[in-house]
C-alpha cells in the first residue's frame, strides 16, 4: 500500500484549514481533512499514551483523538476543546481513523507561497513551515499531520 507523501506546498487545493491550539493559530492541508465534528463522548483507553485522549464513533468506525496539544506541548489545557478534526485514514501510518481535538475551527484559506516561511531548523519535523498573514492574525504555524501519526 502507498502512503500519501507530503508535498512542500498545499499543491492539490492550495488550500489550508486554520485552527487555534490555546493561544496560537495552526493550520494543515485541507486534503488531509475528511470532516469537523463536534466533541463527543470520548472512551477512555487503557495504557494509551499520555497524548491519546480516547476514541470515538464516528459514522460506524472506531476513531482515536489525539491531543495535539500534548503531542507539540502547547500550553492552554485550561481552555476546552470544541471541535475534533478528522483526518483521512490514507495519512496515518497504520491506516486507522484518527482525530485532533482543538479549540475552534476559524476557516479554508488559499494559501500565498510569497507568506510561506520555512520551520526553523530546531523546529519539530511535524512543522511544515509558517505562514506570516502580515496583520492580525499574525503567524500561522503550518503542520503536517502526517508526520505526527507516524
Amino acid at each position: 500500500m502507498s502512503q500519501a507523501t507530503p508535498t512542500d506546498t498545499a499543491e492539490a487545493t492550495g488550500q489550508v484549514l486554520e485552527f487555534k491550539l490555546g493561544p496560537e493559530t495552526y493550520c494543515v492541508d485541507i486534503d488531509y481533512v475528511t470532516e469537523i465534528v463536534d466533541v463527543g463522548e470520548l472512551t477512555g483507553l487503557p495504557n494509551a499514551p499520555d497524548y491519546i485522549r480516547g476514541v470515538m464513533d464516528l459514522r460506524g468506525r472506531t476513531t482515536a483523538i489525539v491531543d495535539p496539544k500534548t503531542v507539540f506541548d502547547i500550553d492552554g489545557a485550561d481552555a476546552d476543546a470544541q471541535r475534533i478534526i478528522v483526518f483521512d485514514p490514507e495519512i496515518i501510518a497504520d491506516r486507522k481513523a484518527a482525530g485532533w481535538l482543538v479549540d475552534e475551527v476559524h476557516q479554508v484559506v488559499t494559501l500565498d507561497p510569497d507568506t510561506i516561511e520555512a520551520a526553523p531548523d530546531s523546529g519539530r519535523e511535524a512543522v511544515r513551515g509558517v505562514v506570516n498573514h502580515d496583520d492580525e492574525e499574525g503567524f500561522v504555524i503550518w503542520v503536517d499531520p502526517q508526520a505526527v501519526h507516524m
